[in-house]
């Protein structure tokens, strides 16, 4: 039976509840969803929890609260990473993705390990839909592995989530499809 998950935008009252979900206790300790903020992938398997924390700090503190939470009851069991897609350089360079102020994207996802199978990353997405949507973008992308990738490398989504709530394929790079859904 999928619940209903309050949703909400990520902002600095916000924080505590951030780092609460991205945490050892589910398994999420080390990343803080940097992982498109840091200017390549070399070196970033040598990054330690405290470096990539630091950044997440430096990321809110000029401003960027880049995401959404998901709510059960007061507690955090999900994120989505969601904003303007050409902030992202390491992104749009790996991809090949040609400059858009236009294109939202949602790039990662982190559901706690105790509310998965109940709909939460869905509610996450419908949640970026209308979010991107009521801010202003044109579209929105997302960058899911390929079908039958390690399911442990699904940390940007699934495509079969991307696919049930309208998002068509527009093209791969590598192991990841880009996949879109227009907005207007």
């Amino acid at each position: 039976m999928t619940r209903t998950f309050r949703v909400e935008r990520f902002r600095p009252a916000l924080r505590d509840d951030f780092d609460r979900l991205h945490s050892d206790e589910n398994d999420a300790g080390w990343c803080h969803c940097v992982a498109w903020w840091v200017p390549t992938w070399d070196g970033w398997s040598e990054r330690t929890a405290d470096e990539n924390a630091r950044l997440r700090e430096s990321i809110c503190e000029r401003g960027e609260y880049d995401g959404l939470l998901a709510f059960d009851g007061a507690e955090p069991v999900g994120w989505c990473q969601l904003g303007r897609r050409d902030r992202l350089e390491k992104l749009t360079q790996q991809l090949e993705l040609e400059p858009d102020p236009d294109v939202w994207a949602v790039t990662c996802f982190l559901v706690a390990p105790g509310a998965r199978g109940r709909g939460v990353a869905r509610r996450l997405l419908q949640a970026a839909i209308e979010t991107a949507r009521a801010e202003g973008a044109r579209r929105l992308e997302g960058y899911p592995r390929r079908e039958g990738s390690d399911p442990g490398a699904l940390w940007t989504g699934p495509a079969a989530l991307f696919a049930e709530v309208g998002f068509a394929s527009i093209g791969a790079a590598g192991p990841r499809l880009v996949v879109s859904r227009d907005l207007v």
